[in-house]
């Protein structure tokens, strides 16, 4: 699923949501950025849901992030990985395999 662009005005706020269909399998949400605030590693921790974590991680260096923790089991809650993206962040794959 491709981010979108929020309509609006929202001065310098730039956002793209996560589109909702109603019934399906899914989350909404948005990312967020401003001249307030500033992105790192100390703040909330995001995990996109993926078929399997270790795919998506092995795409983070090409797209400029670096891997902070390759796939690592969870017990019966599947799978983890973890990275920082470009702007410093930190953010986390979730696979039930």
């Amino acid at each position: 699923m491709v981010p979108m662009e929020a309509p609006g005005d929202y001065g310098d706020l730039e956002m793209l949501s996560f589109p909702w269909a109603q019934g399906e399998d899914n989350i909404s949400g948005a990312l967020c950025k401003t001249s307030t605030m500033k992105p790192g590693n100390s703040g909330t921790l995001v995990y996109f849901a993926c078929d399997d974590c270790a795919n998506e991680t092995a795409r983070v260096e090409m797209a400029g992030g670096i891997v902070l923790q390759n796939k690592f089991p969870i017990g019966s809650h599947g799978f983890c990985s973890i990275a920082q993206d470009t702007e410093g962040n930190t953010i986390g794959f979730h696979s039930n395999q």
